[in-house]
């Protein structure tokens, strides 16, 4: 009954919680669905289990439907990876997970955020611009994408404290 109301009256929301390695294979798999070069199991298990990668989930009836993980260097970290499911792109999740992550970074003592972007990757910049990034730099021919010219990666900066 409540899954109804649910779909007549609002769509669901994820629990976003830490993510550890027991999630590495789910967010291999969701890597590799979002992104043209994935991450493996053994990828994503290693980053996790180290003590400077800050990894966050996104769940939604037991599935996993995004994730965000950053690797933290003194006061600076870097984003690593974004993504939401297809099924779920659209919702706000990849913001909800972004706002999420940066007060805990902030609250570990990180200043300053660094991220990498395909130049033609018009929702992510969206999203990375209203979270206050700033482009810095940028590195031609960074992304190979298949049956097309490389991408360029944008060099995305921004301050916490």
């Amino acid at each position: 009954m409540m899954a109804l109301l649910r779909r007549l009256f609002g769509r669901a929301r994820p629990a976003f919680l830490d993510a550890g390695p027991r999630d590495a294979a789910a967010i291999a798999a969701l890597h590799g669905a979002a992104f043209h070069r994935g991450w493996s199991d053994d990828e994503v298990e290693a980053l996790i289990v180290e003590r400077a990668v800050m990894a966050h989930r996104a769940m939604m009836s037991g599935k996993l439907v995004g994730f965000i993980m950053s690797r933290r260097a003194a006061d600076e970290a870097e984003i690593l990876s974004v993504a939401v499911s297809h099924a779920c792109r659209g919702r706000g999740f990849a913001r909800e997970l972004l706002h999420l992550h940066l007060r805990r970074l902030a609250g570990d003592g990180v200043r300053t955020v660094f991220l990498e972007v395909d130049e033609t990757n018009a929702p992510a910049l969206r999203l990375y611009r209203r979270a206050g990034f700033r482009e810095v730099g940028r590195r031609p021919n960074y992304y190979a994408t298949p049956g097309a010219p490389p991408a360029a990666a944008l060099v995305l900066r921004r301050d916490l404290g």
